[in-house]
């Protein structure tokens, strides 16, 4: 079969080759693939040449699929069964994480479709979920309701990142108001997180290239301001939208650095900043005014099992969307288009359908 594989440990590393089909043990689960969605964590290698040889992984961490094959010992699924997978593959087990089911925060886990894995994720045809992850993390895959389609699950991913941010994480009351900044997937979610709890004003804050596709798409799920940050000064934008006592959480989901500083300049007295995004360059200014405003900034990684739960319904229900925000279809061998949809900004959500027999 054909898959979107990594070499090295460094960045970048992609190549488009022929792999052996796994093979399923007695406790394995073979998935054939339906839906697999380019995430922000892939963007980060492509274009990137590290020079290496050496194979790393399947790359493909948000995908959904229908189980073909099932290991002699599995009890609790069957062939037919439709399935979207956590991208759990190993974890400890023994951790403070795992013990309280927190298992993305093991220090020892492994995702499937991510680096340095050896069972691959869901960019190629099969994918094998490994026993020994379904003995310890029990919801390490879910069954898709019969009303959610491949597509849709494929991206459960994101939507429960947002879910566990805000609905989890933050402590968002009905009626406050909401600044999100980044126009991403885990941004355009975390709007409608937040509008499902409540919020009155749910500002997103993106750039001009968001102006093209992603101001648009967050004004139909449900953000009643976009704030170009390019253009306008955020920080009095966001203000005079939100008033003086009213804004309690800011959500940052773009990594960058004066995103940070913003949202702590432009918070209430002890609002909440949920730092969903990731950047790598050191702060450059003064964080004190966390301490004179009594300013809470959280930390956040991922999900658990109650994000799942809870995010699936909410998705079965209809009270979150996805459609709009998958804008392009795509088959796996033209892999590259999509990449460069999502790096110029033209696309949202890409989907990708294994189309290589």
């Amino acid at each position: 079969m054909k898959a979107l594989v990594r070499y090295g440990k460094a960045f970048g590393g992609y190549r488009f080759i022929d792999v052996p089909e796994p093979v399923c043990k007695d406790e394995d689960i073979i998935v054939e693939i339906k839906a697999a969605a380019i995430c922000g964590a892939d963007m980060k290698h492509y274009k990137v040449e590290n020079g290496s040889d050496k194979f790393n992984s399947i790359r493909g961490h948000e995908f959904a699929g229908e189980i073909v094959k099932i290991g002699k010992d599995v009890k609790n699924w069957h062939v037919g069964q439709r399935i979207v997978s956590d991208n759990t593959g190993h974890v400890c087990g023994v951790c403070p994480s795992c013990e309280t089911g927190d298992f993305i925060t093991c220090p020892e886990k492994v995702n499937l479709g991510l680096d340095n894995n050896r069972w691959g994720g869901g960019f190629t045809k099969y994918c094998i979920i490994p026993g020994e992850i379904l003995r310890i993390h029990k919801h390490a895959i879910w069954e898709i309701p019969s009303n959610i389609t491949y597509e849709e699950a494929a991206v459960m991913d994101p939507i429960c990142n947002a879910y566990k941010a805000i609905a989890q994480r933050s402590k968002l009351l009905p009626g406050q108001d909401v600044v999100v900044f980044g126009t991403g997937p885990l941004g355009l979610f975390s709007l409608q997180i937040a509008k499902i709890m409540g919020a009155v004003n749910i500002v997103m804050v993106g750039l001009e290239e968001d102006t093209k596709v992603r101001f648009g798409i967050a004004k139909e799920l449900g953000a009643t301001h976009v704030v170009n940050a390019t253009k306008e000064d955020v920080v009095s934008r966001c203000r005079d939208i939100c008033g003086r006592d009213n804004l309690g959480l800011v959500v940052e989901c773009s990594g960058a650095n004066i995103a940070l500083q913003q949202a702590i300049a432009m918070l209430r007295p002890n609002g909440e900043v949920v730092r969903v995004g990731m950047g790598f360059k050191p702060l450059e200014y003064s964080i004190n005014d966390i301490t004179v405003n009594a300013i809470n900034i959280i930390g956040h990684m991922g999900y658990d099992t109650t994000s799942w739960r809870n995010a699936l319904r909410l998705l079965e229900s209809g009270a979150i969307q996805v459609k709009p925000m998958i804008t392009h279809r795509i088959g796996l061998s033209e892999w590259e288009k999509g990449f460069e949809a999502m790096a110029n900004k033209e696309a949202i959500k890409v989907i990708m359908h294994y189309d290589c027999d």
